[in-house]
């Protein structure tokens, strides 16, 4: 049995849609950050903060599944902001999602959000 096409399944099931406001830049995700769309978000965010952008916004609003890679990534994203003097701050509501970051205490490492406006009304620290 071939199951190769079942690598690509779960890539294509995530969007990621970008804007910036005030002097965060916003990342909303819909969809399963998983294995298949974790290096997408890593990829997003290396892109990002080389090109100055050190701000970040992930909005998991739209997430309803949430892996281990999922979460890895998000770890990685706020080392690499901090790393140049930024910052992340994540929105979630999703309760599965919530649950994943309590599980790992992350949720007293990351400040978490109920919607993009409250994050991008964050003063941007200097």
């Amino acid at each position: 049995m071939d199951f190769g096409h079942l690598a690509d399944w779960s890539s294509v099931l995530s969007d990621f849609r970008r804007s910036v406001r005030n002097q965060w830049v916003v990342l909303a995700l819909t969809g399963e950050l998983d294995l298949g769309s974790a290096p997408r978000l890593h990829q997003t965010v290396v892109g990002e903060v080389a090109s100055g952008h050190h701000h970040l916004v992930i909005d998991l609003s739209g997430v309803d599944f949430m892996d281990s890679t999922g979460l890895g990534s998000i770890i990685g994203a706020l080392r690499r902001v901090r790393s140049h003097g930024g910052d992340l701050l994540l929105v979630c509501t999703e309760q599965r999602v919530l649950r994943v970051f309590e599980m790992c205490d992350l949720d007293r490492i990351f400040v978490f959000h109920v919607d993009v406006d409250s994050a991008v009304g964050t003063p941007v620290r200097v």
